[in-house]
Protein backbone atom coordinates (compact mmCIF):
# COMPACT_ATOMS: atom_id res chain seq x y z
CA UNK A 1 0.00 0.00 0.00
CA UNK A 2 1.21 3.40 -1.10
CA UNK A 3 2.29 5.67 1.71
CA UNK A 4 0.31 9.62 1.56
CA UNK A 5 1.57 12.77 1.05
CA UNK A 6 3.32 14.00 4.18
CA UNK A 7 2.41 17.55 3.78
CA UNK A 8 -1.59 15.29 3.33
CA UNK A 9 -1.30 13.90 6.17
CA UNK A 10 -0.42 17.07 8.60
CA UNK A 11 -3.19 18.76 6.40
CA UNK A 12 -0.63 21.67 5.41
CA UNK A 13 0.98 23.22 2.41
CA UNK A 14 3.98 22.64 1.29
CA UNK A 15 5.36 26.04 1.98
CA UNK A 16 4.48 25.54 5.49
CA UNK A 17 6.50 27.09 8.39
CA UNK A 18 7.23 24.94 11.33
CA UNK A 19 5.42 26.51 13.74
CA UNK A 20 2.57 25.48 11.10
CA UNK A 21 3.35 21.95 10.85
CA UNK A 22 3.93 21.88 14.63
CA UNK A 23 0.42 22.86 15.53
CA UNK A 24 -1.11 20.38 12.86
CA UNK A 25 0.76 17.84 14.65
CA UNK A 26 -0.57 18.65 18.08
CA UNK A 27 -3.95 18.95 16.61
CA UNK A 28 -3.65 15.43 15.20
CA UNK A 29 -1.90 13.56 17.31
CA UNK A 30 -3.88 14.34 20.58
CA UNK A 31 -6.76 13.15 18.35
CA UNK A 32 -5.65 10.23 16.96
CA UNK A 33 -3.63 9.32 20.51
CA UNK A 34 -3.89 5.29 21.39
CA UNK A 35 -4.89 6.43 24.54
CA UNK A 36 -8.16 8.02 23.63
CA UNK A 37 -8.83 5.34 21.03
CA UNK A 38 -8.52 2.10 23.12
CA UNK A 39 -9.04 -0.94 20.61
CA UNK A 40 -9.26 0.81 17.24
CA UNK A 41 -6.54 -0.05 15.19
CA UNK A 42 -7.44 2.97 12.58
CA UNK A 43 -6.62 5.72 14.95
CA UNK A 44 -3.56 3.51 16.09
CA UNK A 45 -2.39 3.54 12.54
CA UNK A 46 -3.61 7.24 12.30
CA UNK A 47 -1.12 8.53 14.66
CA UNK A 48 1.75 6.54 13.20
CA UNK A 49 1.39 8.21 10.18
CA UNK A 50 1.15 11.54 11.86
CA UNK A 51 4.25 11.05 14.02
CA UNK A 52 6.37 9.89 10.85
CA UNK A 53 4.99 12.70 8.97
CA UNK A 54 6.12 15.37 11.51
CA UNK A 55 9.48 13.49 12.00
CA UNK A 56 10.68 14.22 8.53
CA UNK A 57 9.01 17.41 8.09
CA UNK A 58 10.42 18.80 10.99
CA UNK A 59 14.09 18.01 10.04
CA UNK A 60 15.59 20.13 7.50
CA UNK A 61 17.57 17.57 5.72
CA UNK A 62 14.80 14.82 5.62
CA UNK A 63 12.46 17.51 4.21
CA UNK A 64 14.85 18.43 1.82
CA UNK A 65 15.49 14.76 0.60
CA UNK A 66 11.66 14.04 0.29
CA UNK A 67 10.61 17.43 -0.78
CA UNK A 68 12.97 16.35 -4.03
CA UNK A 69 12.84 12.96 -4.20
CA UNK A 70 9.38 12.16 -2.03
CA UNK A 71 9.00 8.75 -0.03
CA UNK A 72 12.21 7.36 -1.64
CA UNK A 73 14.51 10.11 -0.13
CA UNK A 74 13.64 9.18 3.09
CA UNK A 75 12.60 5.66 3.28
CA UNK A 76 14.46 4.02 6.49
CA UNK A 77 15.19 7.26 8.02
CA UNK A 78 11.70 7.86 9.49
CA UNK A 79 11.69 6.29 12.93
CA UNK A 80 8.00 5.46 12.54
CA UNK A 81 7.39 4.61 8.87
CA UNK A 82 5.23 1.25 8.07
CA UNK A 83 6.23 -1.61 9.24
CA UNK A 84 8.88 0.05 11.79
CA UNK A 85 11.40 -2.24 13.52
CA UNK A 86 12.54 -2.43 17.00
CA UNK A 87 12.53 0.79 18.32
CA UNK A 88 10.57 2.70 15.62
CA UNK A 89 7.07 3.17 16.79
CA UNK A 90 7.30 2.16 20.41
CA UNK A 91 10.11 4.55 20.70
CA UNK A 92 8.40 7.07 19.73
CA UNK A 93 4.77 6.24 21.30
CA UNK A 94 7.15 6.75 24.70
CA UNK A 95 8.56 9.98 24.07
CA UNK A 96 5.81 11.40 22.57
CA UNK A 97 3.23 10.35 25.55
CA UNK A 98 4.95 9.28 28.92
CA UNK A 99 3.64 7.80 31.64
CA UNK A 100 2.71 10.32 34.23
CA UNK A 101 5.46 12.87 36.01
CA UNK A 102 7.71 12.76 33.33
CA UNK A 103 8.45 8.74 32.12
CA UNK A 104 8.48 7.69 29.46
CA UNK A 105 8.91 4.89 26.92
CA UNK A 106 11.89 2.49 26.69
CA UNK A 107 14.47 2.17 24.20
CA UNK A 108 16.70 4.42 22.15
CA UNK A 109 15.17 7.85 21.74
CA UNK A 110 15.78 10.03 18.88
CA UNK A 111 16.77 13.44 19.78
CA UNK A 112 14.84 15.56 18.07
CA UNK A 113 11.75 13.39 18.87
CA UNK A 114 8.38 14.88 20.19
CA UNK A 115 8.38 14.66 24.29
CA UNK A 116 5.44 15.00 26.28
CA UNK A 117 5.70 17.58 29.20
CA UNK A 118 6.13 16.43 32.63
CA UNK A 119 3.02 16.22 34.96
CA UNK A 120 2.98 18.69 37.79
CA UNK A 121 1.82 17.73 41.47
CA UNK A 122 0.09 20.97 43.62
CA UNK A 123 -0.91 20.52 47.06
CA UNK A 124 -4.04 22.24 48.28
CA UNK A 125 -5.52 22.44 51.16
CA UNK A 126 -9.05 23.10 51.33
CA UNK A 127 -10.89 24.46 54.50
CA UNK A 128 -14.16 21.61 55.18
CA UNK A 129 -17.00 23.83 54.45
CA UNK A 130 -15.74 24.42 50.86
CA UNK A 131 -14.83 20.51 50.74
CA UNK A 132 -18.43 19.78 51.58
CA UNK A 133 -20.37 22.22 49.59
CA UNK A 134 -17.83 22.94 46.55
CA UNK A 135 -16.03 26.03 45.95
CA UNK A 136 -13.30 27.50 43.08
CA UNK A 137 -9.79 27.98 44.45
CA UNK A 138 -7.50 29.94 42.47
CA UNK A 139 -3.50 28.73 42.32
CA UNK A 140 -0.21 29.83 41.31
CA UNK A 141 1.80 27.87 39.80
CA UNK A 142 5.30 27.95 38.45
CA UNK A 143 5.67 25.71 35.17
CA UNK A 144 8.17 25.74 31.77
CA UNK A 145 5.93 27.10 29.19
CA UNK A 146 6.50 27.27 25.35
CA UNK A 147 8.50 30.05 24.42
CA UNK A 148 6.39 32.95 22.20
CA UNK A 149 9.17 34.70 20.58
CA UNK A 150 10.45 31.58 19.39
CA UNK A 151 7.71 28.89 18.81
CA UNK A 152 9.43 26.81 20.89
CA UNK A 153 12.65 26.46 18.20
CA UNK A 154 14.81 27.64 20.76
CA UNK A 155 16.35 29.89 17.45
CA UNK A 156 15.81 33.77 17.35
CA UNK A 157 13.35 34.56 14.71
CA UNK A 158 14.88 35.10 11.48
CA UNK A 159 17.67 32.20 11.69
CA UNK A 160 17.46 28.36 11.48
CA UNK A 161 18.41 25.32 13.22
CA UNK A 162 20.94 22.93 11.53
CA UNK A 163 22.10 19.21 11.91
CA UNK A 164 25.01 19.42 14.48
CA UNK A 165 28.36 19.06 12.60
CA UNK A 166 30.05 16.92 15.65
CA UNK A 167 27.53 14.43 16.29
CA UNK A 168 25.64 14.25 12.74
CA UNK A 169 21.82 14.95 14.55
CA UNK A 170 22.70 11.51 16.82
CA UNK A 171 22.98 13.75 20.13
CA UNK A 172 26.26 11.48 21.20
CA UNK A 173 29.71 10.73 19.78
CA UNK A 174 31.32 7.91 19.92
CA UNK A 175 34.68 8.21 22.30
CA UNK A 176 37.68 5.34 21.44
CA UNK A 177 39.27 4.84 24.72
CA UNK A 178 42.07 2.31 24.31
CA UNK A 179 40.00 -1.05 23.48
CA UNK A 180 37.05 0.47 24.65
CA UNK A 181 34.46 2.43 22.52
CA UNK A 182 32.28 4.68 25.03
CA UNK A 183 28.71 6.51 24.05
CA UNK A 184 28.98 10.27 25.22
CA UNK A 185 26.12 12.91 25.29
CA UNK A 186 27.96 15.63 21.90
CA UNK A 187 29.56 18.34 23.92
CA UNK A 188 27.98 20.64 21.23
CA UNK A 189 24.82 20.33 20.62
CA UNK A 190 24.48 18.72 24.55
CA UNK A 191 22.14 16.16 22.90
CA UNK A 192 19.94 18.00 21.12
CA UNK A 193 21.02 17.04 17.63
CA UNK A 194 20.72 20.50 16.36
CA UNK A 195 23.02 23.30 16.37
CA UNK A 196 21.58 26.44 16.97
CA UNK A 197 23.35 29.74 15.16
CA UNK A 198 21.91 32.50 16.82
CA UNK A 199 19.68 31.16 19.96
CA UNK A 200 16.46 33.27 21.08
CA UNK A 201 17.39 36.60 23.19
CA UNK A 202 14.08 35.21 25.72
CA UNK A 203 14.65 31.62 26.14
CA UNK A 204 18.50 31.79 25.52
CA UNK A 205 17.72 28.82 23.29
CA UNK A 206 16.18 26.10 25.24
CA UNK A 207 12.51 27.04 23.06
CA UNK A 208 11.20 27.26 26.81
CA UNK A 209 10.59 29.91 29.30
CA UNK A 210 9.71 30.05 33.71
CA UNK A 211 6.15 31.24 34.47
CA UNK A 212 4.09 31.57 37.73
CA UNK A 213 0.25 31.06 35.58
CA UNK A 214 -2.63 31.38 38.07
CA UNK A 215 -5.24 28.84 37.80
CA UNK A 216 -9.15 28.71 39.06
CA UNK A 217 -9.47 25.13 40.49
CA UNK A 218 -13.13 23.95 40.97
CA UNK A 219 -13.58 21.61 43.68
CA UNK A 220 -16.45 19.45 43.09
CA UNK A 221 -18.39 19.06 46.20
CA UNK A 222 -17.41 15.86 48.40
CA UNK A 223 -13.99 15.58 48.28
CA UNK A 224 -11.95 14.58 50.24
CA UNK A 225 -8.16 14.09 51.71
CA UNK A 226 -6.34 12.21 49.05
CA UNK A 227 -8.38 13.13 45.90
CA UNK A 228 -7.02 14.14 42.42
CA UNK A 229 -8.03 17.14 40.79
CA UNK A 230 -6.55 16.73 36.35
CA UNK A 231 -6.14 19.97 34.83
CA UNK A 232 -5.18 18.64 31.26
CA UNK A 233 -2.59 20.44 29.56
CA UNK A 234 -1.25 22.51 32.31
CA UNK A 235 1.74 20.66 33.11
CA UNK A 236 5.08 21.35 31.92
CA UNK A 237 5.81 22.39 28.25
CA UNK A 238 6.29 19.82 25.66
CA UNK A 239 9.85 19.25 24.25
CA UNK A 240 10.22 19.66 20.29
CA UNK A 241 6.39 20.23 19.37
CA UNK A 242 5.77 17.79 21.80
CA UNK A 243 2.51 18.16 24.14
CA UNK A 244 2.01 19.31 27.66
CA UNK A 245 1.80 17.46 30.66
CA UNK A 246 -1.18 17.85 33.11
CA UNK A 247 -1.36 19.52 36.50
CA UNK A 248 -2.56 17.41 39.47
CA UNK A 249 -3.97 19.09 42.34
CA UNK A 250 -3.82 16.79 44.87
CA UNK A 251 -6.02 17.77 47.95
CA UNK A 252 -6.14 17.41 51.65
CA UNK A 253 -8.76 18.52 53.82
CA UNK A 254 -7.78 21.13 56.87
CA UNK A 255 -8.24 20.64 60.59
CA UNK A 256 -11.99 21.52 61.33
CA UNK A 257 -12.29 23.38 65.22
CA UNK A 258 -15.79 21.92 65.30
CA UNK A 259 -16.13 18.85 62.98
CA UNK A 260 -13.96 16.04 62.23
CA UNK A 261 -14.26 13.79 59.16
CA UNK A 262 -14.38 10.06 58.64
CA UNK A 263 -15.20 9.56 54.80
CA UNK A 264 -19.00 10.51 54.54
CA UNK A 265 -19.76 11.05 58.03
CA UNK A 266 -18.72 13.67 60.74
CA UNK A 267 -18.49 14.12 64.15
CA UNK A 268 -18.41 16.24 66.88
CA UNK A 269 -18.33 16.43 70.73
CA UNK A 270 -20.66 17.82 72.76
CA UNK A 271 -20.17 19.04 76.78
CA UNK A 272 -23.07 18.79 78.51
CA UNK A 273 -23.18 19.97 82.35
CA UNK A 274 -23.87 17.15 84.89
CA UNK A 275 -27.73 18.75 86.07
CA UNK A 276 -29.15 18.19 81.68
CA UNK A 277 -26.91 14.67 81.64
CA UNK A 278 -29.30 13.74 85.38
CA UNK A 279 -32.48 15.35 84.50
CA UNK A 280 -32.48 15.73 80.42
CA UNK A 281 -33.03 18.50 78.24
CA UNK A 282 -32.88 19.99 75.01
CA UNK A 283 -29.71 21.77 73.17
CA UNK A 284 -28.70 23.51 70.09
CA UNK A 285 -25.70 21.20 68.06
CA UNK A 286 -24.16 23.37 64.76
CA UNK A 287 -23.87 21.23 61.48
CA UNK A 288 -22.27 22.70 58.46
CA UNK A 289 -26.31 23.52 57.50
CA UNK A 290 -27.18 25.59 60.81
CA UNK A 291 -28.30 24.51 64.29
CA UNK A 292 -30.47 22.11 64.88
CA UNK A 293 -32.42 20.52 68.31
CA UNK A 294 -30.98 17.67 70.24
CA UNK A 295 -32.79 16.44 72.74
CA UNK A 296 -30.80 14.69 75.55
CA UNK A 297 -32.86 12.24 77.84
CA UNK A 298 -32.61 11.72 81.70
CA UNK A 299 -29.48 9.83 83.01
CA UNK A 300 -27.05 10.38 79.95
CA UNK A 301 -23.43 9.40 80.80
CA UNK A 302 -20.37 10.37 78.56
CA UNK A 303 -19.49 8.63 75.31
CA UNK A 304 -23.35 8.63 74.52
CA UNK A 305 -23.45 8.98 70.89
CA UNK A 306 -26.21 10.74 69.04
CA UNK A 307 -26.81 9.93 65.42
CA UNK A 308 -27.75 13.08 63.05
CA UNK A 309 -29.04 11.53 60.05
CA UNK A 310 -28.16 13.19 56.58
CA UNK A 311 -26.47 15.79 58.44
CA UNK A 312 -22.83 14.88 56.81
CA UNK A 313 -21.25 14.68 53.55
CA UNK A 314 -22.69 13.67 50.40
CA UNK A 315 -19.57 11.94 48.65
CA UNK A 316 -18.02 12.88 45.22
CA UNK A 317 -18.65 10.46 43.55
CA UNK A 318 -22.07 9.27 44.19
CA UNK A 319 -24.23 8.59 46.61
CA UNK A 320 -26.39 9.31 50.33
CA UNK A 321 -24.75 11.76 52.24
CA UNK A 322 -23.63 10.14 55.53
CA UNK A 323 -24.14 11.47 59.19
CA UNK A 324 -23.64 13.86 62.05
CA UNK A 325 -22.39 11.56 65.13
CA UNK A 326 -23.10 13.37 68.53
CA UNK A 327 -20.65 12.36 71.65
CA UNK A 328 -21.71 14.05 74.78
CA UNK A 329 -18.83 14.69 77.15
CA UNK A 330 -20.50 15.60 80.67
CA UNK A 331 -18.82 18.68 82.26
CA UNK A 332 -17.95 18.47 85.66
CA UNK A 333 -18.42 22.59 87.03
CA UNK A 334 -15.38 24.40 87.74
CA UNK A 335 -14.85 27.39 89.89
CA UNK A 336 -17.50 26.82 92.26
CA UNK A 337 -18.63 29.18 95.32
CA UNK A 338 -19.00 28.61 99.09
CA UNK A 339 -22.67 27.90 98.20
CA UNK A 340 -22.18 25.98 95.44
CA UNK A 341 -19.96 23.93 96.76
CA UNK A 342 -22.19 23.42 100.01
CA UNK A 343 -25.08 22.60 97.79
CA UNK A 344 -23.08 19.71 96.07
CA UNK A 345 -21.80 18.36 99.81
CA UNK A 346 -25.85 18.09 100.60
CA UNK A 347 -26.77 16.73 97.88
CA UNK A 348 -23.83 13.92 98.48
CA UNK A 349 -24.95 13.88 101.24
CA UNK A 350 -28.53 12.68 100.68
CA UNK A 351 -27.32 9.93 98.31
CA UNK A 352 -25.31 8.29 101.40
CA UNK A 353 -26.13 4.48 101.65
CA UNK A 354 -27.71 4.46 98.63
CA UNK A 355 -24.82 4.47 95.39
CA UNK A 356 -25.75 1.07 93.81
CA UNK A 357 -28.96 2.75 93.05
CA UNK A 358 -27.92 6.35 91.95
CA UNK A 359 -24.76 5.11 90.48
CA UNK A 360 -24.65 1.45 89.20
CA UNK A 361 -21.01 1.50 87.20
CA UNK A 362 -18.92 3.33 90.57
CA UNK A 363 -21.11 0.15 92.55
CA UNK A 364 -19.73 -1.97 89.97
CA UNK A 365 -16.78 -0.79 89.37
CA UNK A 366 -15.45 -0.77 92.75
CA UNK A 367 -16.88 -4.05 93.61
CA UNK A 368 -15.08 -5.82 91.08
CA UNK A 369 -12.03 -4.04 92.56
CA UNK A 370 -12.69 -6.32 95.87
CA UNK A 371 -13.08 -8.89 94.18
CA UNK A 372 -9.82 -8.77 92.86
CA UNK A 373 -7.78 -8.71 95.48
CA UNK A 374 -9.78 -11.39 97.33
CA UNK A 375 -8.61 -13.62 94.66
CA UNK A 376 -5.42 -12.69 95.13
CA UNK A 377 -5.22 -13.49 98.42
CA UNK A 378 -7.23 -17.10 97.83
Amino acid sequence: MSKRDYYEVLGVDRGADQKEIKKAYRRLAQKHHPDRNPDDEKASELFREVTEAYEVLTDSEKRAAYDQFGHAGVDGQAGAGAGAGAGGFGDIFGDVFGDIFGGGGGGRRHPNAPQRGSDLRYNLEVDLEGAVSGTSVDIRVPRHVECERCDGEGAEPGSTKETCPTCQGMGQVRMQQGFFAVQQTCPTCHGSGQHIKVPCHKCNGEGRVRETRTLSVKIPAGVDTGDRIRLSGEGEAGVNGGPPGDLYVQVAIKPHAIFERDGRHLQCEVPINFVDAALGGELEVPTLNGRVKLKIPAETQTGKMFRLKGKGVKPVRGGPAGDLLCRVVVETPVKLNDEQKDLLRRFQDSMDGSNSHHSPKKTSFFDGVKKFFEDMKS
